[in-house]
């Protein structure tokens, strides 16, 4: 039987990467891809005869953890599987909320993730290991992540929230200080505030907690 297969991903080199994993098994087809989920709800709208869906969690529009409740209850018999760079302690507990049926790495093999998807279909919950380790210690020391604090804790200036944005469109640091009429200087102090301020260390993280306190 061929495994009909939705990826959705805003990067479209890696959704590539992640059909070409996928033409290895005959028995799995990729129907269509979509770049948010707003761009797949609309998709599935005219085509929801899918077995499978593998999604990104950060994309713009809407992220894959909201399009994942939103699927899962519009279409309960689509399996889907959180295919994603980020394996922090928040976007398991929230995936496993919204409903997905398993939780793999990007860096994932093509055998792997082959296994995971019958796995899924099969009924299973298929997680990279380390994924599986952390949501047992989610499970047996729960976290309550939806807790106003943390985003009243931080606070960045105007200035600091225009250089994020450029940088979470993939800007270097000179394209930057073009658009924002700054010296190459000037941006690399408001990133190291940046990172000073969300407590991170590197840009993906600084991107990534900002969208999660909704400061871009």
């Amino acid at each position: 039987m061929m495994v009909k297969i939705v990826i959705v991903d805003d990067n479209i080199f890696l959704q590539k990467a992640v059909a070409e994993k996928l033409s290895f098994f005959e028995d799995l087809s990729c129907k269509y891809t979509a770049v948010n989920g707003i761009e797949l709800l609309e998709k599935l709208e005219n085509n929801h005869n899918i077995d499978l869906i593998l999604m990104d969690i950060e994309m713009p529009k809407m992220d894959g953890i909201e399009a994942t409740g939103i699927v899962k209850n519009k279409y309960p018999h689509i399996k889907i599987i959180m295919l994603t760079i980020f394996d922090n302690d928040e976007n398991i507990f929230k995936s496993i909320k919204a409903g997905a049926d398993g939780y793999l790495l990007k860096d994932v093999t093509p055998a792997d993730l082959n296994q995971g998807i019958v796995e899924t279909l099969n009924g299973g919950a298929t997680m990279t290991p380390s994924i599986a380790l952390k949501t047992l210690k989610l499970f047996r020391n729960p976290i309550e992540f939806d807790t106003p604090s943390d985003a009243e804790e931080i606070k960045l200036t105007a200035r600091e929230i225009e250089v994020l944005e450029q940088l979470s469109k993939g800007l270097k640091y000179n394209n930057i200080a073009d658009n924002l009429i700054l010296s190459l200087g000037t941006v690399r102090k408001h990133v190291e505030n940046i990172y000073t301020k969300l407590q991170v260390h590197n840009k993906l993280e600084a991107i990534q907690k900002a969208k999660s306190n909704k400061l871009i």
